[in-house]
């Protein structure tokens, strides 16, 4: 299969809400580059819900949507953290975390009224989000003389390569994005020009 060059993910932070038997169910979902954000997102949502009795959330990373992880927080294991990311998984995003906030109403749901209550919490919020699609991106530097600059601003231009930064004198450099799917075209190219170097920094 190939490499898949484009993710979904959500564009901005979103809430939704679902009620059963008393209990209030918040599902508050966040846009999310890196495990470091949740942290403090957690503490947030705890400071300005004193009440509530559990934070669960489920939350999903990388273009290739291998990082993923749940949390229960004290609901009956695999109750939370499992269905809201399953909510995710079928809805396909990544790069989100979907925190529900329970507050208890005093009667109990049991195991499949929980599961059924933080999927639709998370259905909700997913509901409300603005999906976007974003596309998987590799981001190189190029080293280059003066006198090659018309040849390497062509190719930039007939590529439609993001420029995100540049300095010219008398030695040059260029940093560019291009989408994965192109970047094998894109090289090609470059190799083509004589005495420039061609350097990898990061895929986003």
């Amino acid at each position: 299969m190939l490499f898949d060059d484009a993710y979904k993910t959500i564009e901005g932070t979103a809430a939704g809400i679902f009620r059963d038997k008393g209990s209030k169910f918040l599902a508050y979902a966040y846009p999310i580059r890196s495990e470091d954000e949740v942290k403090p997102i957690i503490l947030k949502l705890k400071a300005e819900h004193g009440k509530a009795n559990h934070f669960c959330y489920a939350y999903r990373l990388t273009p290739d949507r291998s990082v993923f992880r749940i949390n229960d927080d004290g609901e009956p294991s695999g109750t939370a953290g499992r269905p809201i990311l399953n909510c995710l998984l079928s809805a396909d995003l990544t790069n989100i975390l979907v925190v529900v906030v329970r507050y208890f109403g005093g009667t109990l749901l049991g195991v499949p009224g929980l599961i059924n209550a933080y999927k639709n919490a998370c259905l909700e919020v997913v509901k409300e989000s603005k999906i976007i699609t974003n596309t998987v991106n590799d981001v190189y530097e190029i080293c280059f003389d003066h006198l090659q600059m018309n040849d390497i601003m062509k190719l930039v231009k007939d590529e439609n390569l993001k420029i995100l930064a540049q300095q010219f004198d008398t030695s040059c450099s260029l940093k560019f994005e291009v989408r994965k799917s192109h970047l094998n075209q894109v090289l090609g190219r470059f190799e083509k020009i004589d005495n420039i170097k061609l350097k990898y920094l990061q895929t986003i």
